[in-house]
């Protein structure tokens, strides 16, 4: 299991589309996910003081874009989709409480 944090602003936009895409993909070239170990310092990092926010719950064997774990913040090594989300490949919408 993987997981992609996101404001639920852009989550509800693309409700009816069959990817879920985000920024990072065009400027990055891809997106950037997480491990269940690394949700609560990347929400620390990343996301403080912000709100409305969602994690996608995805089962990674479903991805249909390519998955690869790179070394990012601290050596550690981070899940990286060279591609949008398939919607198949997520299990859950979890809303996540505002950061403080």
């Amino acid at each position: 299991m993987i997981y992609h944090i996101t404001e639920a602003t852009t989550w509800q936009a693309q409700l009816q589309s069959s990817d879920f895409v985000v920024s990072s993909l065009t400027e990055e070239g891809f997106i950037h996910c997480s491990t269940a170990a690394q949700v609560g310092g990347v929400l620390q990092r990343y996301y403080s003081d912000q709100k409305n926010l969602v994690m996608l719950h995805m089962d990674e064997s479903k991805l249909t874009a390519e998955l690869k774990f790179e070394a990012s913040t601290q050596g550690e090594y981070f899940p990286h989709l060279y591609g949008p989300i398939n919607k198949e490949a997520i299990l859950r919408v979890e809303q996540l409480p505002d950061q403080r």
